[in-house]
């Protein structure tokens, strides 16, 4: 199922893609109020019966649960998750954003270049082993979710707004020391992130070798969407082609095949002598070539994003900067 959170009538309603493909099922309305799925994380937290619940109403919903495309608004499709971790399951792309983050803090000096190369011959900007040795990840805010064609606002200290194309998984158990074995059990089913970046905020506070912090932490900064895909209609994950595309022209193309590490050696990671939670999102870090940071461009004022991964769909933004 291809799983929705969106307004209709100015009601909230948690749904899905209809098997017709041209219209919407409201799960909220077609259950008469079942509590199970008021919420996108309560239908989460409900677990298996109420998948199957979900996928009876689907089959054979009531005419006043149908709605049509055109009359609703999508909202993030998980727009609470309990938690939000960024991990970085692609390492490629990880060294070039290394050196252009020392491009970008050297630019600041009275002579770029050399301070340029005084930076990488600290070592600070090459790829740690650790990063593929282990999963890496950082804590995103997960009250600072936004979703399909929301305006991104940029804050107002950035001179440098980027995307970032990224996968996603969400948890759908809570568990602890899950093992290899049933990591891949855990996951409830897939999104799109966009984890949007202020790269100049970025570069200074990670000098500060403690995370990218500020740099990516304002509101809206985290856009999941278009909707969520359940594990059983994706199948395997690792093989999906992922797409950024600006104004119509593409700029980045990746796909999941490249991940060094998969979600399930995440999950094993995260719950090691820790709780998971269901509903929480575990995204993938950025695909090679995934930002305009990575490939020299830069995004401008009223720019029209598209993030697209195949099977899932296309989450779209426009950006409002104020430079």
């Amino acid at each position: 199922m291809k799983l929705i959170t969106y307004t209709h009538g100015g009601s909230t309603h948690v749904g899905a893609h209809a098997n017709t493909g041209s219209t919407v099922v409201s799960f909220t309305q077609a259950s008469g109020g079942d509590p199970r799925f008021t919420s996108m994380l309560g239908l989460i937290q409900a677990g298996e019966k109420a998948l199957d619940d979900a996928r009876s109403l689907l089959d054979s919903p009531p005419k006043e649960a149908i709605h049509s495309f055109d009359e609703i608004t999508l909202r993030p499709p998980l727009p609470n998750p309990p938690r939000v971790r960024d991990c970085s399951l692609f390492i490629e792309h990880l060294q070039p954003a290394f050196l252009n983050m020392a491009r970008t803090i050297a630019a600041k000096s009275d002579d770029p270049e050399a301070e340029y190369e005084r930076l990488i011959a600290t070592g600070n900007f090459d790829l740690p082993k650790v990063f593929a040795e282990q999963v890496i990840y950082y804590i995103s805010d997960h009250t600072a979710i936004s979703g399909p064609d929301e305006l991104i606002i940029a804050p107002p200290e950035t001179r440098q707004l980027d995307y970032e194309l990224e996968f996603a998984a969400v948890v759908g158990t809570i568990a602890k020391n899950v093992g290899p074995q049933d990591a891949e059990k855990a996951i409830f089913g897939y999104t799109i992130l966009n984890d949007w970046s202020c790269r100049d905020v970025q570069g200074r506070v990670m000098s500060s070798q403690i995370g990218p912090a500020r740099g990516k932490d304002f509101d809206g900064s985290n856009t999941l969407g278009p909707c969520i895909v359940t594990a059983d209609e994706i199948g395997s994950p690792y093989g999906m082609t992922m797409t950024a595309r600006v104004n119509g022209e593409e700029w980045s193309r990746g796909s999941t095949s490249t991940m060094h590490h998969t979600f399930a050696d995440a999950i094993t990671y995260l719950s090691s002598a820790r709780t998971i939670y269901a509903g929480e999102v575990i995204g993938s870090g950025t695909v090679l070539s995934g930002s305009p940071f990575e490939i020299g461009k830069r995004l401008k004022n009223g720019d029209e994003i598209e993030l697209e991964v195949a099977g899932i769909g296309i989450l779209r933004n426009r950006i409002q900067l104020s430079y």
